[in-house]
């Protein structure tokens, strides 16, 4: 198994941070990575995620939902081709941190036989997105909480 990990420091109370993060219809607006989620985001439920990742090619999946606790944890699972070639469990996970803040953390833990062949062709621009996720959210909460 790998894993990519990335966190950000956000300076805004944790409900606020999963209002912004969790309102998919408005990820075209502001999120270069994850392009669109759409579905029901419960447990056990496909959803539709378009990926975009910085300089690669965008790519579709229909994950399952394998976690959707509000103001806390996001997760899904999602599979290329079938289960055990190359699957990735992305994981988003909100905590609170000093001074009414939030640490907003993504991180994809891949399994299967492909795994070293893929990562070495996408493990880069991957974690790109997640940085570029991550700051382009910080952004949208900060500049919401500070203009009202």
């Amino acid at each position: 198994m790998r894993t990519i990990e990335t966190s950000i420091q956000i300076d805004a109370p944790v409900a606020r941070v999963w209002e912004v993060f969790s309102d998919f219809e408005r990820y075209p607006e502001w999120n270069p990575f994850v392009a669109s989620v759409e579905g029901r985001a419960a447990v056990g439920e496909r959803i539709e995620a378009r990926l975009t990742p910085p300089g690669g090619k965008s790519m579709t999946f229909k994950p399952r939902v394998l976690a959707f606790e509000p103001e806390h944890e996001f997760r899904w699972l999602g599979h290329l081709l079938v289960p055990g070639l190359f699957d990735g469990e992305h994981q988003f996970f909100l905590e609170p941190a000093e001074e009414d803040g939030t640490r907003f953390v993504q991180r994809e833990e891949f399994r299967g036989i492909l795994v070293p062949m893929v990562l070495k062709m996408v493990g880069e621009s991957t974690r790109n997105g997640f940085e570029a996720m991550n700051a382009a959210l910080k952004r949208r909460v900060e500049a919401a909480g500070s203009s009202g």
